[in-house]
């Protein structure tokens, strides 16, 4: 037998040991939760911090106040870039100009159809 084989091959039996230990670990560690899930601690499982209620009335206040002023109003810039876009006419040379083009198109595709098809 080649020695470097061998060896190869107790390597990966070692590799296989050290993960089976490793899950045996984890399992003991956690209990009987699924691996890779988080746990879940009580300060996310708690209560956020909650506004009271006289600071709500300050802040409703506040921006009232701000409305009246304008400062919440939106900028020149906003009110444009939201506006409805001005509908595009066409001229009527222009259309005049298409429809005589696609005229001539239905022309052709009309003359192709009354010509018989030569069967070779």
């Amino acid at each position: 037998m080649d020695t470097n084989r061998i060896l190869a091959e107790l390597r990966a039996e070692r590799d296989r040991i050290d993960q089976a230990i490793s899950a045996l670990q984890a399992i003991n560690s956690i209990g009987r939760r699924r691996a890779g899930r988080p746990v879940k601690t009580a300060a996310i499982r708690g209560r956020r911090g909650r506004m009271s209620a006289a600071a709500r009335r300050k802040l409703s206040r506040l921006l009232k106040q701000r409305w009246a002023q304008g400062r919440m109003r939106p900028t020149a810039k906003l009110r444009q870039a939201n506006a409805p876009k001005r509908a595009r006419r066409m001229s009527k040379a222009a259309r005049s100009k298409i429809a005589a083009a696609q005229r001539a198109r239905w022309a052709r595709v009309k003359a192709q159809q009354q010509t018989p098809k030569k069967v070779a």
